[in-house]
């Protein structure tokens, strides 16, 4: 049986602190018995919060960092304090390989920029990015990415993009060649910018990729379980996903005032309740928590700064799933098919 993967966990990041990050520590244990944990962050505090969780004593062990990244710093600010920091420290403890992955509920432009500089891109990787599972009408989950690292793409970043989508699909969906398509303006051929028809036609071209490319998707069909993964630059990936989160509180507040509303609506919601719950469960951002910075020589889950215990432990989860999957080697391979289908064309 191979060994389980050990996780360092930035202790100090999110909204909640210290205490909600251990829960989900304990509880993604409890989920995974055979996980291990660096736990990194102030040392005390932390060893007198393992009094709440006594049965992670054996699992963990406690890195000292004198120092927490804030919400508000920049990238800038916070890469010049990567030694001292718990966010900084987790990181570093994957590029020394003494864990397989870090997970952080921290700043997400201070995690990004200090994975990157201490991580590096992987070969054949010209920028990392940011992925995540959303929810879809469909039978699965689907992937997106990329979700803000990168504001501005070229074609090239794009297939990158696709390539690096269809393999995390592949390990978190356990989908064997994945639906991928790039988000457009439109799904005729001559719509959207160059960037966006070239690489189309580089992932039309790409022939041995373990992935289905299926043209473009507009923004109002991601969800619609038609796709697998959608590929997009970071722009317009962060908004779309906001764009997704604001929609479905919006539904979730509006049929919680008309459900308020009279007798008649009250009486309404108990004999619908099933289906709300229901509802809620899939729209729930716990359920989806601990988006993947792809592309790094290492793994980097960000997890939402106001994530439960329950997305805390979903974050870290899909860390663990990452690294005993071994997603870098998973990448590497298909970048190697589509230089052989480059290779092929060039000699035809």
């Amino acid at each position: 049986m191979a060994e389980a993967p050990r996780l360092a966990i930035d202790a100090m990041g999110g909204d909640e602190g210290l205490a909600v990050m251990l829960a989900g520590v304990a509880m993604a244990r409890q989920q995974r018995p055979r996980l291990s944990f660096d736990l990194v962050g102030n040392a005390a505090a932390i060893a007198a919060a393992l009094n709440d969780h006594p049965n992670l004593r054996a699992a963990v062990d406690i890195i000292d960092a004198p120092e927490t990244i804030e919400g508000n710093e920049k990238p800038s600010q916070a890469i010049r304090r990567a030694r001292t920091t718990s966010m900084g420290l987790a990181i570093d403890a994957v590029k020394q390989g003494r864990a397989g992955a870090a997970v952080s509920a921290g700043n997400t432009g201070a995690l990004m920029a200090m994975a990157k500089l201490a991580l590096r891109t992987m070969p054949g990787i010209d920028r990392p990015a940011l992925a995540a599972l959303l929810p879809s009408l469909g039978e699965n989950d689907f992937v997106m990415l990329d979700l803000g690292a990168n504001t501005e793409c070229d074609a090239r970043n794009l297939v990158e993009f696709a390539i690096m989508g269809a393999a995390y699909s592949r390990i978190a969906l356990g989908i064997a060649e994945p639906r991928v398509a790039l988000l457009n303006i439109g799904t005729e051929d001559q719509k959207g910018t160059d960037e966006i028809r070239d690489a189309a036609a580089l992932l039309r071209e790409a022939a041995h990729l373990p992935m289905t490319f299926g043209g473009f998707i507009e923004g109002d069909k991601i969800a619609r379980g038609l796709t697998d993964v959608v590929v997009c630059d970071g722009f317009s990936g962060n908004i779309s996903l906001k764009t997704m989160e604001g929609t479905a509180r919006f539904v979730t507040d509006l049929l919680r005032r008309a459900f308020t509303s009279s007798i008649r609506s009250k009486f309404g919601f108990l004999i619908s309740r099933p289906a709300t719950e229901l509802m809620r469960h899939h729209l729930d951002p716990d359920n989806h928590n601990g988006a993947v910075f792809l592309g790094l020589n290492g793994v980097v889950v960000k997890s939402h700064g106001s994530a439960s215990p329950k997305g805390v432990a979903n974050a870290i989860g899909v860390a663990a799933k990452l690294v005993e999957a071994n997603i870098t080697q998973r990448i590497t391979e298909d970048l190697a098919c589509i230089k052989a289908d480059a290779q092929e064309a060039d000699s035809q």
